[in-house]
C-alpha cells in the first residue's frame, strides 16, 4: 500500500511540474493558451512519471541498480577480452 501510494503522489507531482511549465510557456501567448499548456502539461507530466515508473517502461535500462545495464557491461567486457 505504502508503495501504491509513493507512485501516485510521484505521478501528482510531475503531472503539477508539467502544468505549471506548460501554463507558464502558454501563458506568453494568451490566457487561453495558459489554461491548454496547463492542461497538455499535465497530462505530459504524468505520462513521463508513469513511464518512468513502470518496470518495462523506456526508462528501465536507466535506472540504477537495473540487472539490463549491467548484463550489458559484461557482455561488452567479455568481447572486449575475447577480441584480443
Amino acid at each position: 500500500m505504502k508503495a501504491r501510494i509513493k507512485n501516485a503522489m510521484s505521478r501528482a507531482k510531475c503531472a503539477a511540474i508539467g502544468a505549471a511549465v506548460g501554463a507558464a510557456i502558454g501563458g506568453l501567448i494568451s490566457r487561453n493558451a495558459a489554461s491548454t499548456g496547463g492542461a497538455l502539461g499535465g497530462l505530459v507530466g504524468a505520462t513521463i512519471a508513469e513511464v518512468r515508473n513502470s518496470p518495462d517502461g523506456v526508462f528501465a535500462a536507466l535506472r540504477s541498480g537495473d540487472d539490463a545495464t549491467d548484463e550489458t557491461a559484461d557482455d561488452e567486457a567479455a568481447d572486449a577480452t575475447t577480441a584480443e
